[in-house]
């Protein structure tokens, strides 16, 4: 049973390795790189119903109702000439955001908290637990927001009506709903794996060297053990399943096996390489 006389406190940040430390370079540009595919799937003319409908509001404000009719006819035919081009379409990426949520802590401190808020669960105290397993996380969220055409073209095209009838504050209150409707898909990314996989790489240019000397030998072997610590600290806070962790585990050992004494040579991280791109981003929720 969790201490109640104790307010739960978040797993504290830890230092950072110096592999974590070497790779982090890297790590950013992975992460800019998969918002960077997210934006280049944004539509302009999407954003541009959005602008208009947003003129729609601000011309309904200032009493404008030509200027109103004028913005929504450009919503509908924005919106018409993307169902047009894809009819199977659903949604219509208007925007990109990014939210980093970074905790860098040691597997052994995470799942202590993970068993203090399982104890928490357990009592009913819900938010206590929550308290907890708000700050279990090290991610990069990317959130897409989308108009959904299955319904936003027919919102926007039954305001006209309500607008010709003199009806400004009903045309208001529709347009208000409609933009209420946009959709956010969040895909995350989870870090540990961004950077088990950058200092794998790192691992496997020494890896391919012949002739390597004391120090190389030594920093190719941290490597595969900070990013067996990385795998480790992502198993702990959730992302994937144990089945998924252990066969990384197993391509871990045979590269230390195939690696160890200096020996060197080619292709001995293709099977974790592979592993690794089983972890693609998710969908939240």
């Amino acid at each position: 049973m969790a201490d109640e006389s104790k307010k739960p406190e978040p797993p504290k940040a830890e230092p950072k390795s110096e592999g974590a430390k070497a790779v982090n370079p890297e790590v950013q540009s992975e992460v800019e790189k998969k918002a960077a595919e997210k934006r280049a799937q944004l539509l302009k003319d999407a954003q541009a119903a959005l602008e208009e409908t947003q003129k729609a509001v601000e011309a309904l404000d200032q009493g404008k109702k030509d200027d109103a009719l004028a913005a929504l006819e450009r919503v509908t035919g924005k919106l018409d000439l993307i169902v047009a081009r894809d009819p199977k379409l659903a949604l219509a990426p208007i925007g990109v955001a990014t939210i980093v949520r970074d905790l860098y802590s040691t597997p052994e401190v995470a799942k202590e908290a993970v068993k203090t808020a399982k104890s928490y669960l357990g009592d009913g105290k819900v938010q206590q637990a929550r308290a907890l397993l708000g700050a279990l996380a090290s991610e990069e969220e990317v959130q897409v927001s989308n108009l959904p055409l299955a319904t936003y073209p027919a919102a926007i095209k039954a305001i006209a009506p309500l607008i010709d009838a003199g009806k400004m504050e009903e045309a208001k209150t529709a347009l208000h709903i409609a933009l209420n409707t946009i959709v956010v898909e969040s895909y995350i990314i989870p870090l540990p794996k961004v950077r088990a996989k950058a200092m794998l790489g790192e691992a496997e240019k020494l890896s391919e060297k012949s002739g390597r000397n004391a120090d190389e030998n030594k920093k190719l072997h941290e490597l595969v053990e900070d990013a067996r610590h990385e795998l480790h600290l992502g198993e702990v806070l959730g992302y994937g399943t144990k089945d998924d962790y252990k066969v990384l585990y197993g391509q871990l050992d045979d590269i230390q096996k195939k690696t160890e004494a200096g020996k060197s040579g080619q292709g001995f991280f293709d099977k974790i390489k592979e592993s690794l791109k089983n972890f693609k981003e998710r969908i939240a929720g």
